[in-house]
């Protein structure tokens, strides 16, 4: 399981209390790095099989040669540091950052990719040969319920 810009690190609690063989956490924030290694101390989940790596997520995908059977894809909205070149923008960027994340996904893994930024549009024809499905109503969180359109999920595939 990987799990990119994992803030707290709640999708890698999750992922490893219901199985997985071994979980990444990369974020930015050695703030959140640790509140994601106490979250998952706090769960019992500790070991060499639990890694986190503070990194600028969209360089470190690229340098990444491992795969993964499910990936959890929850960017910013906007993210501006002194330790990123330029800024990041979920609009503008989210069919690179997605193409650059589906190439970690081993043979039949899952891509899931959530956004909450308003008026998002997905481009789904910008994504050709990946196989994208809307689980956006599934997986609204109890506290968006109120307002849904801010929050948008998807499941993808590789074709």
């Amino acid at each position: 399981f990987l799990n990119l810009f994992c803030y707290t690190g709640s999708a890698t609690v999750y992922a490893a209390s219901g199985g997985a063989a071994s979980t990444t956490s990369v974020d930015m924030s050695g703030t959140y790095l640790d509140w994601a290694k106490r979250n998952m101390d706090l769960n019992s989940l500790r070991g060499p099989e639990h890694r986190y790596h503070r990194a600028d997520v969209l360089k470190w995908i690229g340098r990444q040669k491992t795969q993964y059977g499910l990936v959890f894809l929850d960017p910013p909205t906007y993210s501006r540091s002194k330790t990123m070149e330029g800024d990041f923008d979920i609009q503008r960027d989210h069919v690179p950052l997605i193409r650059d994340t589906v190439r970690l996904l081993a043979p039949g893994g899952t891509l899931i990719f959530s956004t909450n930024r308003r008026k998002f549009n997905f481009e789904k024809e910008e994504l050709d040969g990946l196989e994208i499905t809307d689980i956006t109503e599934a997986t609204i969180p109890e506290d968006f319920k109120r307002r849904p359109e801010i929050h948008k999920c998807y499941k993808i595939r590789a074709q």
